[in-house]
């Protein structure tokens, strides 16, 4: 075991709590604004059931772009390799998440990766279900097999918010229903876009569906296969190359783990074969990444040798 105790976190956290002052929250969207910068949460889920953490671990947090590895596995699993890559791509940007830069330039306007807004926008589109509170509970019901939590719900004021502030996403939602990507109304898939977004929980939670993928997508308590592993692989690789937005290359220098940020400060870690981790860091550095979050993450990969490079 890496980290032995809740002191020792409480430690780290303290250190890395000292860079949030030089971060933001996302108050572009004015329900996220509300947080408190200051704010910094860390839970450790090992395969024995074991669980350390450090901070206010129950306080909800929304998935936000978190939620795009899970709805990602999702679509795998409902569509298959072939289909979901024939709309999507695989490669990093280097733009910020939300731009449509890369795809006005493109030959063919499919967006680069599932982990940038273009590319979720068309994987949720892929969600199966005959309306949009079908598709939406589907993947409420994975979520909850995948973090052993049938509580867990949205925000319904976070996901208005979202909703009425979306300008950027429907901008990527025409274009990409122009050039045939998308099919249906766009805004009847942001409104379940944004539900997505909202899905809340706690730190523990999100360490404990950071252990699935960490485990091939084995819950490890009772054996279940949940997520095939190829799909659990694709997640994880994502993860790695895409999944801290346009300063993912720099995460996997200086960390090293498959690890997935929202902009509500949330960061979903997996450290393969070993253990999950869920952070709630709301104060945002020029990326949209938790600022004191990854401060957290490289104390702890320093420390015990976390990179899998």
């Amino acid at each position: 075991m890496f980290c032995k105790s809740n002191e020792e976190l409480d430690t780290l956290v303290n250190d890395a709590r000292k860079v949030a002052s030089l971060g933001k929250v996302a108050d572009y969207i004015p329900e996220l604004g509300k947080a408190n910068g200051n704010d910094l949460s860390i839970a450790i889920h090992y395969p024995d059931g074991n669980c350390i953490s450090a901070g206010d671990v129950e306080r909800k947090i929304t998935l936000q772009s978190v939620s795009k590895v899970i709805s990602l596995a999702l679509v795998l699993m409902d569509r298959g390799y072939q289909y979901v890559f024939d709309r999507v791509g695989m490669e990093p940007t280097g733009d910020p998440f939300n731009s449509i830069a890369r795809l006005e330039r493109a030959n063919v306007a499919k967006p680069l990766n599932p982990m940038i807004n273009a590319g979720a926008l068309v994987v949720t589109h892929m969600i199966k279900g005959n309306n949009v509170e079908e598709r939406f509970q589907r993947l409420l019901n994975f979520i909850h097999d995948i973090a052993d939590n049938r509580k867990i719900g949205y925000s319904t004021n976070v996901a208005q918010s979202e909703f009425e502030t979306a300008y950027l996403n429907r901008s990527l939602g025409y274009f990409l229903k122009q050039h045939g990507l998308i099919n249906e109304d766009i805004e009847q898939l942001l409104g379940l876009y944004t539900r997505q977004c909202a899905i809340e929980m706690n730190c523990l939670d999100l360490a404990r569906i950071g252990l699935v993928l960490a485990m091939d997508g084995v819950d490890p308590s009772s054996g279940k296969v949940i997520i095939p592993v190829d799909v659990a692989r694709i997640c994880k690789t994502f993860m790695v190359t895409c999944g801290m937005y346009d300063a993912s290359g720099e995460f996997a220098i200086k960390i090293g783990i498959p690890a997935k940020s929202g902009v509500s400060g949330g960061i979903m870690g997996a450290v393969p074969g070993k253990f999950g981790i869920g952070i709630f860091g709301p104060a945002l550095d020029e990326k949209g990444n938790s600022i004191a979050g990854i401060k957290l993450l490289e104390l702890l990969s320093k420390k015990y040798r976390l990179s899998m490079f």
